[in-house]
């Protein structure tokens, strides 16, 4: 039987476990890389999936830094994130692979270390301390360098809750009650999506995870409708079915956008999202930026607290410039990260430590002005009894199973069942389950 080692994931585990999703790869075969680049110049590829002009900039100018200093090109390509993979894989395929690529799905990471395709970043990672669940070490390697979290939590309407005498809720019955409150006069009460679409599956499950829910067992089996789980699920599915009452017309549809837009305008009371919501209403809705709160997910008893797990982070590839990536990495890690965490100073959550007392990290002008959100961001990873999860992250060690289950969009299915179609919570709660566990056998 493989062993769940404690430092992370056996080997042997994981190259069961990439099944289908790395078949393809395997079957197609990686050709041995055949780079071959300007004699005398030394050339890295960087893969980057972070689209927005601030962020490509950062990284271009780090790379014409680097080249001067050092003589080493770094060519900087920029993909949306639902493509790299491909691109990633393709490239290893055709023989001129990328030396440094972009992820936000460790499952992902996972194929790739599974195929011996990615270089372990110890020698980066281990002079930091982290925040928790973030690394996801393989027999004690670590594969990426994470750079940032992109935590879910909920927003609410500061200058609604002293206006209407409310307080910030602890249960699911005060957050109910808050939301209808201040549902009406043209502004919804709240905005979780339920669309088949990751905004679903990333800013709608933390009232779940809150409540103690899990998918799996210590032993990969499937517990969401067992005897202890399945009236937890039944309670967060009969508590959103209330809450859906408060929310706009086409929520149905919802995602990214729409959560985005409909709150920095006005037009709800309360959503989910990270802090890219804050720097959209310093930028579209300045009237906003004194007049929001953040708090994480609440239980229905008031006794645990969650947030809702996201992240990204680079990965060197194993390739003839291996080496000059690692010294790249090296450098820019170490002079060149805080400039790229302020190209989304708010979205971009450091996962590393340090960087909170780093007086060049606070200094950029929206975290001193939103130093209040900032602490509580800090919180949400120094909080011991913090819940910190997501339908990606389930399970007793990093898998491709919970990825199926995220990709197949199983939760904001039943989501549907609940709020749509009127099927009770029990059979919603069991539809679900078997719907993973077919899911996670293909």
């Amino acid at each position: 039987m493989d062993e769940i080692k404690k430092d992370g994931l056996s080997r042997r585990t994981l190259l069961k476990g990439a099944g289908a999703l790395s078949a393809g790869i395997a079957a197609g075969g990686f050709a041995a890389p055949a780079v071959v680049r300007a004699q005398g110049t030394k050339t890295i590829r960087f893969l980057n999936a972070e689209t927005s002009i601030d962020s490509i900039r950062a990284l271009k100018v780090a790379a014409a830094e680097y080249e001067k200093q050092f003589g080493t090109k770094v060519v900087v390509d920029s993909v949306p994130l639902d493509g790299i993979f491909t691109k990633v894989t393709t490239s290893l395929r055709g023989g001129t692979p990328y030396d440094i690529a972009t992820f936000a799905f460790v499952g992902h990471v996972l194929i790739l270390a599974a195929e011996g395709q990615l270089m372990p970043l110890n020698e980066l990672t281990d002079k930091y301390k982290w925040g928790p669940n973030i690394l996801f070490p393989v027999d004690g390697k670590v594969y990426w360098y994470p750079y940032d979290y992109n935590l879910a939590w909920i927003y609410y309407r500061k200058d609604l809750y002293e206006k209407n005498k409310l307080e910030v809720p602890k249960t699911w019955d005060g957050f109910l009650k808050n939301s209808q409150a201040l549902n009406g006069d043209g502004t919804a009460g709240s905005l979780f999506p339920i669309g088949s679409n990751g905004a679903t599956n990333w800013l709608s499950p933390g009232f779940m995870w809150a409540e103690g829910v899990q998918l799996f067992d210590d032993k990969w089996n499937i517990i969401f409708d067992n005897a202890d789980m399945a009236p937890r699920a039944s309670r967060y599915l009969d508590f959103f079915g209330d809450l859906y009452k408060t929310m706009p017309s086409g929520t149905s549809q919802a995602s990214f956008g729409e959560v985005l837009s409909n709150f920095t305008s006005g037009k709800v009371a309360h959503t989910a999202y990270a802090g890219r919501i804050i720097e959209t209403i310093e930028r579209n809705n300045p009237a906003l930026a004194d007049k929001y709160g953040i708090m994480p997910y609440m239980d229905s008893a008031g006794k645990h607290q969650a947030v809702n797990h996201g992240y990204d982070g680079w990965v060197v590839l194993k390739t003839p410039q291996s080496d000059e990536a690692m010294k790249f990495m090296k450098w820019f890690t170490e002079n060149q990260y805080i400039n790229f965490l302020h190209t989304a100073p708010l979205h971009f959550q450091p996962p590393r430590l340090d960087v909170y007392d780093d007086a060049r990290w606070r200094a950029h002008p929206l975290i001193e002005k939103h130093n209040a959100a900032v602490e509580m961001m800090k919180s949400f990873l120094t909080d011991k009894n913090m819940i910190l999860t997501s339908i990606d992250t389930q399970g007793p060690s990093p898998s491709l199973k919970p990825g199926k289950i995220f990709e197949a969009f199983v939760f904001p299915e039943m989501l549907q069942n609940k709020v749509l179609k009127g099927m009770s919570s029990a059979e919603c709660v069991k539809a679900a389950a078997d719907r993973m566990r077919q899911v996670i056998a293909s």
